[in-house]
């Protein structure tokens, strides 16, 4: 029998998130959280973008691409999901015995919002002999109508493994979809879909930035819009441009992506210097409010009453599964 104060923690972060629940101050929660994780078997899988404690108390850290494959073969109970919804619902697709949890599921994608099911369904009617590649930032409901899923890592590989008189709808994202129809020469169609994030870039704001850092380069996540991409010394998936700073012998970067990753950046490169790229305004736009949803404290709760949990039809599930299953074939073919 569940404990009733459990009990009535849980339905209280349910209906009306955590305002009513109150932490000891005292409580140190990184440490809390380690004898958590232990007690439960549990494993908290953080993507880039979460806030720097987050990151920091987390077991994986990664992309997309790195954090599916870390669900596809993870051996704990209990995934708890630091990121946004459709990377919760991944890992759940992944693992339907465990139990998937998510510190806040108003964390959802601007860019999975772009795409609703009912509209794609009739979008991908009007073009039958098309193959559909979705990037995973999309919902269950579109991964389920998908042929193949891709990720920012891997995207132009299986874009590449399609035959070249295969025609192919790419989904969601519109920006990464024509940075991949220059990359491959696919004349692909495209939805017409994108994230808040990475359109809010400023290009004249970024370009007066280099002048007053002349020796920085500039990287950027090709979901950036196309003048932010021409102007770009390097540009790849955030484990991409991660990477590229460690190996690169510049000093001072701007990158223009979400500022979650300056966090493993300076880490990983203590003496170099990263500026986050401007917006075309004066908010943090280019922090997703979606991902900053997730804190600390709610991780805490979030491991301490089980909940949110990630529950999902098993139709829908199995459907969903077929495209990120065949993603996972060819990365490891390419050895990505």
């Amino acid at each position: 029998m569940e404990d009733v104060h459990i009990a009535a923690a849980k339905e209280n972060i349910l209906k009306s998130g955590y305002l009513d629940l109150e932490i000891d101050p005292t409580l140190d929660l990184f440490a809390e959280i380690e004898r958590l994780k232990k007690e439960k078997n549990a494993i908290i899988l953080a993507h880039y973008y979460q806030e720097p404690d987050i990151q920091d108390v987390a077991d994986y850290i990664g992309d997309s691409l790195g954090l599916a494959q870390q669900a596809a073969k993870t051996t704990a109970d209990i995934i708890v999901f630091a990121g946004v919804h459709f990377m919760a619902e991944t890992a759940k697709i992944l693992n339907p015995h465990k139990k998937v949890l998510l510190p806040d599921l108003k964390a959802g994608c601007s860019l999975a919002d772009s795409a609703p099911a009912d509209l794609f369904r009739r979008f991908k009617e009007k073009h039958p002999d098309h193959l559909v590649i979705s990037y995973i930032n999309c919902t269950a409901d579109i991964k389920a109508l998908s042929d193949i899923i891709c990720t920012s890592s891997n995207a132009e590989k299986i874009v590449e493994s399609v035959p070249a008189d295969q025609p192919i709808i790419f989904a969601p994202d519109k920006n990464l979809g024509a940075y991949l129809v220059k990359k491959t020469g696919r004349n692909m169609v495209l939805w017409n879909g994108a994230c808040m994030v990475h359109e809010i870039f400023s290009l004249e704001k970024i370009m007066k930035l280099k002048a007053r850092h002349p020796k920085a380069k500039l990287i950027a996540h090709p979901e950036c819009e196309e003048p932010i991409l021409r102007q770009s010394d390097y540009i790849g998936s955030t484990t991409g441009l991660l990477k590229y700073t460690q190996k690169d012998d510049a000093i001072e970067y701007i990158v223009a992506t979400e500022t979650g990753i300056l966090h493993q950046m300076q880490k990983e490169s203590p003496h170099k210097t990263f500026i986050p790229a401007p917006p075309d305004n004066s908010c943090a736009c280019n922090d997703c409010p979606h991902m900053k949803l997730n804190t600390l404290e709610k991780l805490y709760l979030c491991m301490e009453y089980e909940t949110p949990e990630i529950i999902m039809d098993e139709q829908l599930r199995l459907a969903a599964k077929k495209p990120i299953d065949r993603m996972l074939e060819i990365s490891a073919q390419y050895g990505l």
